[in-house]
């Protein structure tokens, strides 16, 4: 009986091709030459904008250290952070992993042809002055050292005293 069924309904190989001239399913695109699948064609790039002055942000936190380098209107250009650099836990809050975080950040930087920078500091953490060690040997000159971390200044009035 099982001899019957394979003799009635016999298999194709799997590795067998529809012919050129086969119309393409529903859904699929077939190029003039009849190949199966449109190539997608390639998006050209610009070349890379050169940005000879720019700023510096230095974003410190007790658990991670980003740094980003922007253009003088503020378009950011490349950035890097502790994670990115392959640091993970608690070695991110470390100093060696800001200072490793800038030099990386300032590679990419001169890429785009930065010479000239301001440096803008942010946040209270471990790797401040690594970090802005890294920036004054990269070879970048720096323009000026800004310090931009959030001051308390008493905040929101409380609530009203609770009376038993």
């Amino acid at each position: 009986m099982s001899e019957e069924k394979a003799k009635k309904t016999p298999g194709k190989p799997k590795d067998a091709k529809k012919p050129a001239d086969a119309p393409a399913a529903v859904g699929q695109s077939v190029n003039p030459e009849g190949q199966e699948g449109a190539e997608k064609a390639k998006k050209k790039r610009g070349k890379k904008k050169t940005v000879v002055s720019g700023n510096v942000n230095i974003t410190v936190s007790y658990n991670n250290t980003i740094v980003t380098v922007t253009e003088d209107n503020g378009n950011t250009i490349c950035w890097a952070s502790c994670g990115g650099c392959g640091f993970k836990g608690t070695r991110k809050s470390t100093p060696y992993a800001s200072q490793v975080t800038a030099e990386n950040a300032l590679e990419k930087a001169k890429s785009f042809g930065l010479m000239r920078a301001h440096v803008f500091i942010k946040g209270a953490g471990n790797g401040r002055d690594q970090a802005l060690r890294a920036v004054a040997q990269s070879g970048i000159e720096i323009l000026s050292i800004t310090e931009t971390t959030a001051v308390a200044h008493n905040g929101c009035r409380s609530r009203k005293r609770r009376r038993i």
